[in-house]
């Protein structure tokens, strides 16, 4: 079992909610009760993130109550069920089978279907996309056994600084968020220059390899078909280097003791172009759609695709780029995810609607700016809430 530092094992008191309550190791130590007049919440969330024990360590440290920092405040914890919808999940989130796109009558039909989802939920799922099972089974299996590793042996991997390409860590926003998630992640960054592959943890390096193999090809194609769905030639994205920049996370989400007090991941919307996801069998992947949430139930070798905030100003808001969030995870095994971020490699240049989608009819909704300066803004604020892209409409 693992256990506790002293660093934050001393602030760990024996009243439930909101103080962590867990088995000690060491029973001599007194424990300190942490009350509302003595609570210092970024004086815990630094001793936790020091710690770097991920959620997983507190897990497995046998805690019944999460960390005061860890509830969610009142307007999220009342908004975690799913909503019904008169539309079905199949429809807001339809499955689309890739079968024949290369060529032949089903390339339109698969366009067609393609569009329409973007241009409604921004979600869909992909079915026979070339990745083959085995692939995607190795690597989902491969970022498993990382995050189930001790804590000092993926310690050394624990760092928000991510110069080498390659970070482990928990809540990328969790010193400027209202709330942190229950969950942690390795980051890997696969282009324009794929992180040192010695830096990459050999439990997963070579599986690392081959995913991205294969998703590149894969967010070309889905590029492609995107492009002609806006009635652009095919290689514009691609063209103009939108696909390079890309960064791989594995999301790992431990049981939770309390997953009506907290989130796995809170609602939000990607930055870039488009995501590609993997999910495990568990689920807790929701997107919002209308004044509700529709769950994205996973399907067995099926893909996860949705629109990015720069697409949506690409297109011209033809394409949505819409919020979703993972639930808690109340499960006893622990849930994990893939997902494959397609920004442009080229963050100074100039980026905004596409000139041939702007129109006496249709002029265009944003004005034109550098993917450093929306990258810095996103990461200035917290993740949680809506898209950014509010702040550059015309």
């Amino acid at each position: 079992m693992a256990t506790y530092p002293a660093p934050v094992l001393s602030h760990i008191g024996t009243r439930r909610h909101p103080m962590i309550s867990g088995r000690s190791p060491e029973p001599k130590r007194t424990a300190v009760v942490c009350t509302a007049q003595n609570y210092d919440r970024a004086k815990e969330v630094k001793r936790f993130d020091d710690s770097k024990l991920g959620v997983k360590g507190l897990v497995d440290s046998g805690i019944t109550t999460i960390p005061r920092f860890f509830v969610h405040p009142p307007e999220t914890l009342s908004d975690l069920k799913p909503s019904s919808q008169a539309v079905p999940e199949t429809e807001l989130v339809p499955a689309i089978d890739l079968a024949g796109v290369a060529s032949g009558p089903r390339r339109p039909v698969i366009i067609d279907r393609i569009r329409r989802a973007a241009s409604t939920s921004g979600f869909f799922q992909i079915i026979n996309h070339g990745v083959p099972l085995d692939v995607l089974d190795r690597t989902m299996a491969s970022i498993r056994s990382f995050h189930e590793q001790p804590t000092e042996t993926k310690a050394r991997f624990y760092r928000r600084d991510v110069g080498t390409g390659v970070s482990y860590l928990s809540n990328v926003d969790l010193y400027h968020s209202k709330a942190a998630s229950w969950r942690d992640t390795i980051q890997i960054r696969l282009g324009p220059k794929m992180a040192d592959e010695e830096e990459v943890p050999e439990i997963c390096r070579s599986e690392v390899m081959e995913w991205d193999r294969e998703i590149k090809r894969l967010g070309e194609l889905l590029a492609g078909l995107l492009c002609e769905g806006l009635g652009v030639d095919s290689g514009r994205l691609k063209n103009m280097s939108c696909l390079e920049g890309r960064v791989m996370v594995g999301h790992y989400y431990p049981y939770c003791p309390q997953p009506d007090l907290t989130v796995g991941l809170a609602y939000h919307t990607d930055p870039g172009i488009l995501t590609v996801v993997q999910q495990d069998h568990i689920g807790g992947l929701q997107v919002r759609y209308g004044g509700g949430w529709v769950d994205v139930n996973p399907i067995p070798g099926a893909l996860v695709i949705n629109i990015g905030d720069l697409l949506q100003v690409m297109s011209n808001e033809e394409y949505k780029s819409a919020e979703h969030r993972v639930l808690a995870n109340s499960n006893g095994e622990a849930r994990v995810s893939l997902a494959v971020f397609f920004n442009p490699s080229n963050r100074d240049d100039l980026y905004g609607p596409l000139p041939e989608l702007i129109s006496p009819e249709k002029p265009a909704i944003y004005r034109q700016f550098t993917l450093t300066d929306y990258m810095t803004r996103f990461f200035k604020k917290e993740l949680d809430g809506k898209s950014l892209t509010n702040y550059y409409k015309l």
